[in-house]
């Protein structure tokens, strides 16, 4: 997916636009990429000397990857944008350092009404950084 239809998709805009490809995609299951330059603002205080990617913001961008996926769910309501209510059972594995791509995976597990299931796995090189569960709901937007 081309970054246009990323920008399409969800209402987030760099510097806190925390995708940078859907690699592949289903009804049910999103996979999409974030390389990490060294050069985001976070790292000059995030552990000066030792610069982490912090934690929330690697949930941030499998929540991102998943307000993609619930963007053809919701069937282009412009008026309707997915927030997060819930994030479950976090954890960490692997630290991510700058200079290192993620890889996101969100599966869609269950849908009630308006509020929408999730599970996410993020990992560099194949190693696990975090998995968590999250829920969305659907939010009129304020204009």
């Amino acid at each position: 997916m081309p970054q246009e239809k990323i920008l399409a998709a969800i209402p987030h805009r760099p510097p806190f636009l925390l995708v940078d490809e859907i690699v592949e995609q289903s009804d049910l299951k999103i996979v999409g990429t974030k390389l990490f330059t060294g050069e985001e603002g976070f790292f000059r205080g995030h552990y000066p000397g030792f610069p982490l990617v912090p934690g929330v913001l690697l949930c941030e961008a499998a929540m991102q990857c998943g307000a993609i996926l619930l963007s053809q769910t919701i069937g282009g309501d412009k008026n309707k944008i997915p927030v997060a209510t819930r994030m479950n059972d976090i954890r960490f594995k692997r630290m991510v350092r700058p200079g290192e791509t993620i890889r996101m995976e969100v599966e869609l597990v269950e849908r009630l009404a308006d509020a929408f299931f999730m599970k996410a796995k993020v990992t560099v090189e194949n190693r696990v950084a975090v998995r968590f569960e999250f829920a969305c709901a659907l939010a009129e937007k304020m204009v």
